[in-house]
């Protein structure tokens, strides 16, 4: 399909809408995604068992689960991206599908997941002074402009790495939290484990490909949608421009200012009516195609996620999301 520009107004409404319940948890999950059949017998056991003081905590009471069927997609453009979703927090509901358990590469979208890490493992005043190492990027990498020996707060940095996505940004967060970036990133391994994010495994905070740096378009949904509880996260997430005062490797202060990649953010994109976007990372690298994880809320002021990964071009990413918020996430 030819990248379109604008999205097509009067998209037709008339589809029917299936919505994947949520609520089936388990206390011990030994097969990933198939929550339907384990988590029987323990709602068997609940309803059986009255004695007061017995309760059965449920692993995703919170969360939408889902038996991997698409759902929505003969009514969009769905072929122009490889997977999407679009994820209701407050009804804990998935509106749309495609291949959401489907092995993808995130891009830059991995920042998501080492903001998160870097919240909750590091001191947001801490100072971290940026090494040879982290300034060291491919001429074509995005970076925020960082040079050695600059000195700035991890609050900083985890701007620089949000809104310009910068991957020297990510880099000297990795080592001033844990030291290199293979500890580091091990740590977001385990992080994203902890979350159910079982179909993830990452080997750089910065999402620069590598075969073995891969995630789903659900665990990245349960990974946002996590770091967005953390009001640090989705103050961060949600800024549009950012200015840090900082000093260099001579002691001097110095100035720069970032804006953020987002396009609806940034004002150049149209957002389909009832919708308002709050804020979300992008993503782009040859074999991750481009991807976006955005988060708005609709006219019910109900919290939406929506995820499209390895879109076919920049155009495209946005004509498709357009669709996806205009159709199913009011």
């Amino acid at each position: 399909m030819k990248c379109i520009n604008k999205i097509v107004s009067g998209i037709a409404l008339s589809a029917v809408i299936l919505l994947n319940g949520c609520g089936f948890d388990t206390a011990e999950i030994t097969d990933k995604y198939d929550l339907y059949k384990t988590t029987a017998k323990y709602n068997m056991m609940a309803s059986e068992d009255t004695s007061s003081d017995r309760k059965v905590s449920f692993f995703a009471s919170d969360l939408c689960v889902s038996d991997g069927t698409d759902i929505g997609t003969d009514e969009t453009a769905s072929q122009v991206a490889e997977a999407s979703g679009v994820f209701n927090l407050d009804t804990s509901e998935i509106t749309y599908s495609q291949n959401i358990y489907e092995k993808i590469y995130p891009a830059s979208t991995t920042k998501i997941l080492t903001a998160y890490v870097a919240i909750k493992n590091g001191d947001l005043s801490q100072t971290i002074t940026v090494s040879e190492n982290a300034v060291n990027q491919a001429s074509d990498s995005s970076v925020c402009g960082l040079k050695a020996g600059d000195v700035m707060t991890l609050e900083q940095l985890l701007y620089g790495m949000m809104l310009k996505s910068g991957n020297d940004a990510a880099v000297a967060i990795a080592e001033g939290i844990s030291g290199d970036v293979e500890s580091f990133a091990n740590l977001m391994n385990e992080t994203a484990a902890s979350l159910g994010a079982t179909n993830t495994h990452y080997v750089n905070p910065n999402g620069l490909h590598d075969d073995d740096h891969y995630t789903t378009v659900y665990d990245m949904y349960l990974i946002f949608q996590a770091a967005l509880n953390d009001s640090t996260f989705e103050t961060i997430v949600t800024s549009s421009a950012y200015t840090v005062n900082y000093t260099d490797a001579s002691g001097t202060e110095q100035t720069m200012d970032w804006t953020t990649t987002n396009r609806y953010l940034l004002g150049t994109e149209t957002v389909p009516s009832g919708v308002t976007i709050l804020g979300g990372k992008t993503g782009t690298t040859n074999p991750a195609g481009y991807c976006l994880v955005l988060y708005s809320k609709n006219e019910s002021n109900q919290k939406i996620v929506s995820i499209v990964m390895k879109a076919d071009c920049r155009s495209n990413l946005y004509y498709y999301m357009n669709q996806l918020l205009y159709m199913f996430a009011n």
